[in-house]
């Protein structure tokens, strides 16, 4: 996995602050891949609490943002695990 304890730390404790208890985080992409260089961080979150997910999505990208310089983060949010997207990232992706 290609991400500090620090940015790690960072992006669970601000995940469960604005999706709530409970909720879960995994990193996905070229990010789980030692052996490449780059990329942006793809995150698959699993929210605790399922209200007002799509203003949550963008309060937790413009916190993210301003924690750790503004940067690519793709933010997939746990719908119906049957899209293809849920699938690849809960087969390749790690629990932060």
């Amino acid at each position: 996995m290609r991400l500090s304890e620090h940015y790690r730390r960072v992006i669970r404790e601000t995940a469960e602050k604005i999706f709530g208890p409970g909720t879960e985080v995994y990193l996905f992409g070229s990010r789980v891949d030692d052996s490449r260089r780059g990329g942006d961080i793809d995150l698959y979150i699993v929210p605790g609490e399922r209200t007002e997910l799509f203003e949550k999505k963008g309060r937790f990208l413009a916190r993210l943002w301003s924690l750790l310089g503004e940067q690519k983060i793709d933010v997939v949010i746990a719908k119906d695990p049957e899209r293809p997207i849920e699938k690849i990232a809960r087969r390749e992706g790690i629990r932060l």
